[in-house]
C-alpha cells in the first residue's frame, strides 16, 4: 500500500438510492474527497442537479445517465458504487468502471469476498482490475467492518484463535422502512419463509463476513452453514414505519457457522427486528488472552457504510491493482 494522495480525491457516486444519497452527503462533508459527479439510470433523476436530489443547496452538477459522462475528462476519479447487493447484477457496472481505468469501492455485499461463492466472477474482476492498473473492493459496515474487519483487527493481540463468536443486534425501528421490510417485519411466518426460499428476504453478506473473519484470524474453515429464522412480536410494536401486530414477524435472526473439519471455529449471529432488545455489536475471541469487545447501541449501519466507502477512496488510489478485500486496506486513515 503506497501513500495516499495529499489533496482531495475526486469521486463519483454511482446509484442514488437511499445509501447512495448517504454516500453523496458523506463525500460532501469529507475533506479527503471531492464529489464531482453522480450517476443513476432512473429517468426521474437523470438531468436533475444533485443538490435537488439530496435536498441541499448544492452541488449543482447534474446527475448523469452513464459513468463515462459523469467522469468526463477528469483524471484520478474513484467510483463509489451503490446499486445492488448481488454480484451478478452489478458485474457489468463494475467491469465498465474498470475499463475506464477507475478504482471502485462498492457496497455490493457479495463483492466483499466473492471468491467464496463466485470464484469465476472474482477471477474476471481480478484480471480486469490488473489490466486497468486499479483496485476494486467491496466494503461497508456489515460486511466490511463489524463482523469481519474489526474481528480480524481484534485478533492481532491474541495468540492462536480457537473460536470466534460475533453478534450484531439492530432495532429496526431506528432504520429506514426498506430495511424493516427486508427483514420481514409485519409478515406471517408462511410469508416469511416463502420470501426466504426465493432469496428475497434476509441479509446478504453474512457468509462473506464469516469467510473474511476466518481469513483474518488465520482459521482454515472448509465449510459454512447459514440459517435464517423469524423473530416474532410478543406484543404489538409501534415506533417504526408501521405497526407490527402481536404474533406477526418482527424481524429475523440469521447465523453463519464456519467449520474446520466439522469443528465450529467461527459463529456470526445477526438479529435485525423491530423492537429488538439491547442493540449492540459484540465480539468474543477464544484465545490467549481471551478478548471480548462490545459496542453498546451498535455501529450505525447506513451512515457507517457511507463513511466506509468515502474513507476507502483515497486508500484505493494508493493500493496495488487488483480485487481487494477490506483486510488489505490500512486500518487507520
Amino acid at each position: 500500500m503506497a501513500r495516499a494522495p495529499d489533496g482531495p480525491v475526486p469521486v463519483v457516486v454511482m446509484g442514488l438510492g437511499f445509501i447512495g444519497q448517504e454516500i453523496a452527503r458523506a463525500a460532501l462533508s469529507s475533506p479527503e474527497v471531492e464529489l464531482m459527479g453522480a450517476v443513476d439510470s432512473q429517468p426521474s433523476l437523470v438531468g436533475r442537479p444533485l443538490g435537488d436530489v439530496l435536498g441541499l443547496a448544492g452541488p449543482r452538477f447534474k446527475v448523469a445517465d452513464t459513468l463515462e459522462r459523469a467522469v468526463g475528462r477528469r483524471k484520478g476519479v474513484v467510483v463509489l458504487h451503490a446499486t445492488s447487493s448481488r454480484l451478478s447484477q452489478v458485474m457489468d457496472q463494475l467491469l465498465d468502471a474498470l475499463k475506464l481505468g477507475l478504482p471502485v469501492a462498492s457496497t455490493c455485499e457479495e463483492l466483499a469476498f466473492p471468491h467464496l461463492k463466485y470464484p469465476e466472477l472474482a477471477e474476471k474482476l481480478e484480471r480486469a482490475a490488473q489490466k486497468a492498473g486499479v483496485a476494486i473492493v467491496g466494503t461497508g459496515v456489515n460486511p466490511g467492518f463489524v463482523l469481519d474487519r474489526l474481528v480480524a483487527t481484534a485478533g492481532q493481540v491474541c495468540g492462536p484463535v480457537r473460536k470466534v463468536t460475533a453478534s450484531r443486534v439492530v432495532d429496526a425501528r431506528t432504520r429506514r422502512e426498506a430495511l424493516q421490510r427486508k427483514v420481514g417485519a409485519g409478515l406471517t411466518e408462511e410469508e416469511f419463509f416463502d420470501l426466504v426460499d426465493r432469496e428475497e428476504l434476509g441479509h446478504v453478506g453474512l457468509v462473506e463476513s464469516a469467510a473474511l473473519a476466518a481469513l483474518g484470524l488465520g482459521l482454515d474453515c472448509d465449510d459454512f452453514e447459514e440459517e435464517v429464522a423469524p423473530v416474532f412480536a410478543e406484543e404489538e410494536i409501534s415506533g417504526g414505519a408501521f405497526v407490527v401486530k402481536k404474533g406477526r414477524v418482527a424481524g429475523m435472526f440469521q447465523s453463519v457457522v464456519g467449520l474446520e473439519e466439522g469443528q465450529e471455529r467461527v459463529r456470526l449471529e445477526l438479529t435485525i427486528a423491530v423492537g429488538a432488545d439491547n442493540p449492540r455489536d459484540r465480539i468474543e475471541i477464544d484465545a490467549d488472552p481471551r478478548l471480548v469487545l462490545e459496542i453498546p447501541g451498535g455501529v450505525a449501519g447506513d451512515r457507517a457504510t457511507a463513511n466506509a466507502l468515502v474513507n476507502a477512496a483515497p486508500r484505493l488510489t494508493a493500493a496495488e491493482a487488483g480485487l481487494l478485500t477490506v483486510l488489505e486496506l490500512p486500518a487507520g486513515r
